[in-house]
């Protein structure tokens, strides 16, 4: 699949349309050089692209291409593809969620993408939000102008964030065609939920709960999952169907990913964003988490643009800490 397709995009509300494609795009300032928590060593920062020059992530302008370190080379992958020969701009767009990996000094060694899912839109609804579905995945458009632009079977790649309630609240949409053709290849990413002998549930969020979509499957699907899938394990799911048929799509493949939550031991973190489920504990001991993934705050935690208060479900934030033992240790939380 070639990386990049035809590009326009809605920068800030102003909507550039040529030809098929289209982008959504955060905007914001650059804010603030500190990376990995704010160590400024090793770690890893995943959130929206919102600048280049080299690129910048969660306020932080990594080094890439011209303006890396000596000895340094960026390490470009998009969508399980190297492209680490080609220059930020040309392979990346403003609100693709990517996960970087960097080094002190904020040299950037590796820049991964995956986009949420690719599919033609099957439904649109309007409402208290937008919204609309590829492959049994709901996705919301906060851009209304963006969303009167789709139409039934544009076929689709989306890059955002797990809300809440499940759904992709998409911070790019590329429109890749404007319908399928027979044979083409579509995906949805997502975590396995509900497992049986022939099939399980997708969706964005660890647990299961919110949105998600059935998974028929068999043994040549699985050929690439040594040991079959398992409940929790996060999924590329590969099918033909172009909508699910029955409450259910066929897998033609399904392979093992690395959800962009799932950190080493001991990583200095900087991790963009929506809060999944209320808040507990009291005080400054508090449990959350951000697309499933747990965080954890003590009386050390500092907070930037909101109280611990405004930790509420679907709130945008960026969590900067530790990974210690399976949960995000906070030290510093920065609401967007």
């Amino acid at each position: 699949m070639n990386p990049r397709g035809q590009t326009a995009r809605l920068r800030c509300g102003v909507l550039l349309l040529t030809l098929a494609s289209f982008g959504l795009s955060a905007c914001g300032g650059t804010g603030s050089e500190f990376a990995g928590g704010g160590t400024g060593g090793t770690g890893i920062s995943s959130g929206p692209i919102t600048g280049f020059g080299s690129v910048v992530v969660n306020g932080v302008h990594f080094r890439t291409d011209d303006n890396v370190a000596p000895g340094f080379v960026t390490k470009k992958m998009f969508n399980g593809m190297d492209n680490t020969s080609k220059k930020d701009r040309d392979l990346f767009r403003v609100g693709m969620v990517v996960t970087v990996r960097h080094a002190p000094d904020n040299n950037a060694v590796e820049i991964e993408y995956r986009d949420n899912l690719e599919g033609p839109v099957a439904t649109k609804s309007t409402g208290t939000v937008n919204t609309f579905t590829v492959l049994g995945q709901i996705v919301v458009v906060d851009d209304a102008a963006v969303f009167a632009s789709l139409n039934r079977n544009d076929v689709v790649e989306v890059s955002g964030f797990g809300d809440a309630a499940g759904r992709i609240r998409a911070t790019y949409i590329e429109r890749k065609q404007q319908s399928p053709h027979s044979g083409d290849e579509f995906e949805v990413k997502g975590f396995v939920s509900g497992l049986s002998s022939s099939g399980f549930r997708i969706g964005p969020l660890p647990d299961g709960s919110g949105s998600t979509v059935t998974v028929s499957y068999d043994a040549a699907a699985i050929s690439r999952l040594p040991g079959g899938p398992a409940n929790g394990m996060y999924v590329q799911v590969t099918t033909t169907d172009t909508e699910p048929a029955g409450g259910s799509v066929t897998a033609t493949r399904v392979e093992k990913l690395v959800a962009r939550t799932d950190f080493p031991e001991k990583t200095a973190v900087d991790l963009e964003g929506l809060v999944t489920t209320p808040r507990s504990g009291s005080g400054s001991v508090l449990s959350f988490a951000v697309e499933g993934k747990r965080v954890q705050t003590d009386t050390n935690t500092e907070f930037a643009g909101g109280t611990a208060a405004d930790i509420q479900p679907d709130a945008r934030l960026q969590v900067q800490g530790t990974e210690t033992g399976g949960i995000l240790a906070a030290a510093r939380i920065i609401f967007r």
